[in-house]
């Protein structure tokens, strides 16, 4: 965006410079150009209808505001952009595209910063839980005069989420307190319950239980006089309190009333009951779960099964997979528990069936993330793309007036001429440095597309194998095994995830990640390999960068091509050397069947599957060396004369 703007601002220095000399008339003629009226009303349709597809279609959503942009021309005003990009930055956010919605409404404030912007820009970086830009953005609204109630309410509110996401408690309550007085001062009435629930947290997240129920106690009492969504939502909030508390028949009563009355509504608005609860919707299927949860915790098995029967039935009418799962497994447990080990037998069946649906369902719902997230980048590349080629629109304008001027002028003195001619090399000059330049940005762009969909292939291969292992252990009924395996798995995703987006990560955090997996891997085939990871105490890990998830598709090679299919005990190395001062390297060698026996033994599925691997890697390999001057090198070799054994060497060189 600063970018655009300087470039904004030269040509119209060099446009003022040229066309000091017209006349009245001429100016008057290149202002007409556009009715202001007719690209207002078109500018504002557009964002019209971006809002309208903003919850149900984002690709026309963004294609509205793409079209508000376009349709601004050269005549944009700072508020006009700055509009559209919160608008998007909106759309972004409602999908939960946070990175790309922080990234608009900065752009936004760079044009033109308001405190809408900022208490959206400040909500978000709450929601990625980045709670000290969060405080850095919202601090100075304090100190405008000019926000109205509900802005200085919700300004209050966030601040109370920012201190309690960092765990000061009373500074938490004490912005809600505040943000409390003005409600009540304003009479804005839908945000009392809200602050009301928010201190009763933040008192049961310090386990200040008798403060925190004195304020549930209130939110309860406001709420019921909200919406009936809204006190369906603030009940179960309040019977998840007494569920932590123990208090099992206050929280089986509250739970009674919700579920009364969330069927006593209709069922579209009884769906979008639960819309603010992301992580746990409020559903009846949900609800009765829950009651059975309270039952059983008491060891009333009796009244538990009707409410889980009714859980599983409401949950397989609304296709609800997670709730019909974990119901499914309870009954079964219970079923257990009372001696019933036919009836129990008989719906773990069931638990294992809707367990495989849901991991055939994730699997679907991981390509279509990916697929969701091409589009996303696209069209936000469109955008980028708009705001770009109306720059150069202009710049063509303004050289095509800049000939016509002078062709004009050519009867005037020869001085005049000169100096003309000598301002257009100039205005060309620039022109063709900002096409240059202009390339170069979208050479970087292309790269770092491509990376980024090189990870995304990568990620969903690794996913998919994990997935695998954890299939194996359930079908051996080893649950144990397999609880073990995903909680050391669910810590590895994490990490992975978080590293996914980056180039670079430091060497240190990639040999966390290789430790653990490799782990896994052996705790897969114990019988098959030992392993060591051997690394030079004088290498400052900290110090060398490299690219997330690089060494663990060629230890896969080692284990699952190398290593598995050896009749004898394998071994696996991995050993870290410093070369030179800013050279290290990483050795993977194993002593299994050998490259040569392992496409012998391989099928022509996992042929293909293999190259594609590989292919990723070299691809990613050879853009960061292109983009970070030959910063990474591999090479395979085979260990013996019989084919016998692979090492792998990957050279690694810091980033200068």
């Amino acid at each position: 965006m600063q970018i655009m703007l300087k470039k904004r601002c030269l040509f119209m220095v060099f446009s003022l410079i040229l066309f000091s000399g017209f006349s009245q008339s001429q100016k008057k003629t290149q202002d007409s150009e556009q009715e202001p009226g007719a690209r207002e009303t078109t500018y504002r349709v557009n964002l019209d209808s971006a809002n309208f597809y903003k919850k149900t279609d984002i690709a026309k959503s963004i294609d509205f505001i793409a079209q508000a942009i376009g349709s601004l021309g050269q005549n944009a005003t700072k508020q006009e952009l700055a509009l559209a990009l919160t608008n998007l930055g909106e759309v972004y956010h409602y999908h939960k595209q946070y990175d790309l919605a922080i990234s608009n409404f900065k752009d936004a404030q760079e044009a033109n910063k308001t405190s809408r912007t900022t208490l959206l820009l400040g909500k978000t970086y709450i929601q990625t839980r980045d709670y000290k830009n969060a405080a850095a953005v919202l601090h100075p609204l304090e100190d405008i005069k000019g926000l109205v109630p509900y802005q200085r309410i919700e300004l209050y509110e966030l601040l109370g989420d920012v201190y309690k996401g960092f765990g000061e408690t009373n500074k938490a309550i004490a912005y809600y307190e505040e943000g409390l007085k003005v409600a009540n001062k304003n009479q804005v009435s839908p945000k009392m319950p809200d602050l009301n629930s928010k201190i009763a947290d933040a008192y049961a997240q310090d386990n200040r239980l008798e403060e925190a129920e004195s304020y549930y106690g209130n939110s309860l009492v406001l709420s019921s006089q909200q919406a009936p969504a809204r006190a369906i939502q603030e009940k179960e909030k309040v019977a998840d309190f007494y569920n932590k508390k123990n208090q099992y028949d206050d929280e089986i009563k509250l739970r009674k009333k919700s579920l009364n009355e969330l069927q006593s509504l209709p069922r579209a608005a009884a769906k979008s009951t639960g819309a603010p609860i992301e992580a746990d919707s409020i559903t009846a299927q949900s609800i009765n779960y829950k009651i059975a949860n309270a039952y059983a915790a008491q060891d009333k098995y009796d009244e538990a099964i009707p409410y889980l029967e009714e859980s599983i039935k409401e949950a397989n009418i609304e296709d609800d997979l997670i709730v019909q799962k974990d119901a499914t497994r309870k009954l079964s447990e219970i079923y257990r528990d009372k001696g019933n080990y036919s009836k129990a037998f008989e719906t773990y069946q069931s638990y294992v069936s809707i367990v495989d649906t849901l991991y055939l369902r994730k699997e679907q719902e991981i390509s279509q993330a990916s697929r969701f997230n091409r589009e996303i980048a696209a069209s936000q590349g469109r955008i980028t793309g708009l705001e770009k080629e109306r720059e150069l629109t202009k710049s063509k304008y303004d050289l095509a007036v800049t000939e016509q001027q002078l062709a004009l002028e050519s009867n005037k003195r020869q001085k005049w001429i000169i100096y003309s001619l000598v301002f257009g090399m100039l205005l060309t000059a620039l022109a063709a440095y900002f096409f240059y330049r202009s390339n170069r940005q979208q050479q970087l762009a292309n790269n770092l597309l491509a990376l980024k969909s090189l990870r995304s292939q990568m990620n969903p291969h690794f996913i998919f194998n994990a997935l695998n292992s954890v299939n194996n252990y359930i079908a051996k009924n080893d649950e144990r095994s397999a609880n073990r395996y995903l909680s050391e798995f669910a810590t590895l995703m994490r990490a992975v995830l978080e590293n996914s987006e980056e180039d670079f990560i430091s060497l240190s955090r990639e040999l966390e990640l290789l430790e653990l997996y490799v782990k896994l891997e052996h705790s897969r085939f114990p019988e098959k390999f030992d392993y060591t990871i051997n690394l030079d105490e004088q290498i400052d890990t900290e110090a060398f960068q490299i690219p997330p998830m690089l060494l663990q598709p060629y230890i896969e090679n080692a284990i699952w091509h190398g290593l598995r299919y050896k009749e004898e005990k394998g071994f696996l190395d991995i050993e870290i050397t410093q070369v030179e001062t800013d050279v290290i390297q990483i050795r993977i060698t194993d002593n299994g069947i050998g490259r040569k026996r392992s496409r012998e033994l391989k099928t022509s599925n996992q042929k293909n599957q293999s190259s594609k691997g590989m292919g990723n890697i070299k691809k990613r390999i050879a853009i960061l060396n292109t983009m970070y001057k030959d910063k990474v090198t591999v090479s395979v070799q085979d260990m013996n004369e019989d084919t016998t054994g692979t090492r792998v060497i990957l050279t690694l060189r810091k980033v200068v």
